[in-house]
């Protein structure tokens, strides 16, 4: 299940960064370099960070494929992909909190310490869309005042807590998808907003 969940993710989360790429006017390499950026960028930079070797899409070069085919296609109706704005927000919860399940899967079969095991899951369900927008000049939603990488967060923490209970990675994986999608969603439909940092610097020199 959570390898056709992790496919739709990272086709939705390609397709959402096409609309990106087109709104800074990028060429068709443009916008593939930028889906693949957003949609396996954060499970790169985990597998660097963890010196896990090879990478998903060298091991599975299909998901380039599917992802480039995923945002052309969001660029040829990009006028209809506009309508379905609601139901790409969703979809991208979905891959927010499968990433970083599979983040957390990887880091706990390397036997690495909790809290690896938590920031390697946030880095790769968060990381790919950093990525995306600083490549886009967009201040990264990550670390906006949305509700996102605290999701990240709950979810990891959720998926560690259950197996440390001994309830067993299936049922773990389960309720850690079906909280963290419910918390994306409900931040979204009453924008919740996390507390912010308002500094200005009005001293005199």
């Amino acid at each position: 299940m959570l390898h056709i969940l992790y496919i739709i993710a990272i086709t939705a989360e390609a397709m959402t960064a096409a609309l990106s790429a087109g709104r800074r006017n990028m060429d068709w390499v443009g916008v593939c370099i930028i889906a693949w950026v957003t949609a396996l960028g954060g499970g790169t930079i985990r597998n660097i960070l963890l010196n896990h070797y090879p990478m998903t899409w060298v091991e599975h070069p299909e998901y380039l494929l599917v992802t480039a085919g995923g945002a052309l296609f969001a660029a040829v109706l990009a006028s209809v992909m506009k309508r379905l704005k609601i139901l790409f927000l969703y979809l991208d919860a979905l891959g927010l909190v499968v990433f970083t399940i599979i983040g957390c899967q990887l880091a706990e079969q390397l036997q690495l310490p909790v809290l690896i095991v938590l920031l390697s899951g946030m880095i790769t369900g968060c990381a790919g869309g950093v990525l995306r927008d600083v490549l886009c000049n967009d201040i990264p939603l990550l670390f906006r005042k949305e509700v996102y990488g605290s999701v990240s967060i709950v979810t990891g923490g959720v998926y560690v807590g259950i197996i440390y209970l001994g309830y067993g990675d299936q049922w773990a994986t389960f309720t850690a998808i079906a909280i963290g999608l419910a918390l994306r969603i409900l931040a979204i439909k009453y924008e919740w907003q996390m507390p912010k940092f308002v500094y200005q610097d009005d001293w005199e020199k």
